[in-house]
């Protein structure tokens, strides 16, 4: 058992939109990420996911409106919930995900930002 520091984690890499693992808890994992412009339209059929903006504003697009999410804020994106994670006028913005390690990054969508497997820093 030892602190893990998230600005120092964050700083060990320098792509966006793709997840790095920081910690297990029981079936669920603890990932940090840098995002920069729009992902990609998606939902997970089974599990939540948590977000915590680290660093930045982070706006979470949905069908029906937009949730903005600042520093210090999270967010739990239900399942099956379709979503759109962005970032506005090139922010780079740092968050903290939370979710089931069986959770695929894009869901059931195949695009060219989806990642299968996470880095462990």
């Amino acid at each position: 058992m030892k602190t893990i520091n998230l600005q120092e984690k964050h700083s060990r890499f320098n792509t966006y939109w793709h997840p790095h693992q920081i910690a297990v808890v029981d079936d669920m994992q603890v990932l940090l990420a840098k995002l920069k412009g729009e992902f990609v339209w998606h939902s997970h059929e089974q599990e939540d996911e948590l977000f915590q903006v680290i660093k930045g504003t982070l706006y979470m697009q949905f069908r029906d409106r937009t949730e903005v999410v600042r520093e210090g804020e999270i967010i739990v994106v239900p399942k099956g919930v379709e979503h759109c994670p962005k970032t506005k006028n090139d922010e780079e913005v740092h968050i903290l995900l939370f979710e089931k390690i069986s959770t695929a990054h894009t869901g059931d969508v195949i695009h060219d930002l989806t990642q299968t497997t996470y880095p462990k820093i």
